[in-house]
């Protein structure tokens, strides 16, 4: 008993000087576990095959990606701080990784002062940060096509970033070396990265500007990204859009525009589209929150090879709706659906890879998903 007593003065001792010598260096855990139940009828096992409905606990989350993370600051003086993060998201069904690296979200570290803070490694690109605030539910894991809007490569390795917020306006730029393996999707692609001899292949840059006033808010954005199949053979992936948003009381609208080209090495065009959304989010109650989403894409290119002939398909369009309830600052139960048509949900198609999952069947015309969950904050 008296060796125990001992070590926990010690223990103590250590704890009170550690925090003494370190007052001026934080570290917080952080994260979001997010478990929905899914309904969705239509769904195909893989592409060309005919499939059914399809009920089950998705991986992925429904409002929000099951994460956990560290972040941390240190004041180095003179208005400099030292700042990190660290982020890996996990599968709550399972328990497991989503992907096989650590931190698979977010790994960087940088330096900030009041002049905007400059940050080196896994990132996400200006288009997405720009992007997220006129998104009607912020780029929910169920039911927003966020990586047909930003791409496949919305985070980015190997990338030095600059962000900075001057009153209501937020500027980012980012430039990455070697976008690395965009690892969702069916196939994950595996592309060359900072390959001596050839520093564009897989790179990618970008930047967006924000302004988030009181009552009005508008971004614009631009992204580019050159997947390089073979060395020395890259492609080229744009896109380019703005977005507006108009709170009023208990109500918040928001509409966007992104325009699209993608193009093999050989300069012929894979995909071209314009893409458009619209939202509205309404606030009924203090613990209830309501949210309407619609999207539409005008698809005018596909071209499934660089060699094929070019083809016009149909155009996809979804609308989605959430119920939120929050039973705490922290925890909150919803209601979220979408039915969309001439595709699958999230617009889940060749042009994603399908990276969410919902493969359509084939000459299907509509898919309906609903799912119900619970998430907490911590």
């Amino acid at each position: 008993m008296k060796r125990t007593a001992t070590s926990l003065a010690v223990i103590g001792v250590l704890l009170s000087v550690s925090g003494g010598a370190w007052a001026q260096s934080n570290v917080t855990l952080y994260g979001v576990i997010d478990a929905p139940v899914e309904y969705v009828n239509r769904v195909a096992p893989a592409p060309g095959q005919q499939g059914g409905s399809r009920l089950s606990m998705p991986t992925n989350g429904g409002l929000s990606g099951s994460r956990w993370g560290m972040r941390g600051t240190e004041n180095l003086g003179g208005g400099l701080q030292a700042l990190f993060v660290l982020e890996s998201g996990f599968g709550i069904d399972t328990g497991v990784a989503a992907q096989s690296r650590a931190f698979n979200r977010q790994a960087y570290v940088g330096i900030g002062s009041q002049y905007g803070k400059l940050t080196f490694g896994r990132q996400y690109t200006a288009i997405f940060e720009g992007a997220v605030n006129f998104s009607p539910t912020r780029f929910a894991t169920l039911y927003e096509p966020d990586v047909f809007m930003a791409g496949l490569n919305y985070r980015e390795d190997n990338t030095v970033k600059y962000s900075g917020t001057f009153g209501p306006v937020n500027i980012a730029a980012h430039y990455s070396f070697g976008v690395g393996a965009p690892a969702i999707g069916l196939t994950p692609i595996t592309l060359p990265s900072e390959t001596p001899g050839h520093a564009g292949d897989n790179a990618g840059w970008g930047a967006s500007a924000t302004y988030l006033g009181g009552t009005f808010g508008a971004t614009i954005f631009y992204d580019q990204w050159n997947p390089a199949l073979a060395t020395g053979q890259a492609g080229r992936s744009r896109k380019a859009g703005a977005a507006a948003s108009y709170s009023s009381g208990l109500f918040k609208v928001m509409a966007g525009y992104r325009w699209a080209k993608m193009e093999f090495a050989n300069g012929a065009t894979f995909m071209r589209d314009d893409y458009y959304w619209a939202g509205v989010n309404y606030q009924a109650t203090q613990a209830i929150g309501l949210t309407l989403g619609y999207a539409y894409a005008n698809m005018k290119t596909l071209t499934p090879t660089a060699t094929a002939r070019a083809t016009n398909p149909a155009n996809p369009w979804q609308v989605n709706f959430v119920a939120d309830y929050s039973l705490s600052k922290r925890t909150d139960v919803y209601v979220t659906t979408a039915y969309s048509h001439n595709g699958g949900l999230n617009f889940d198609s060749v042009q994603s890879s399908f990276a969410t999952g919902y493969i359509p069947e084939p000459g299907q015309k509509g898919m309906f998903g609903i799912a119900v969950g619970v998430r907490h904050i911590f």
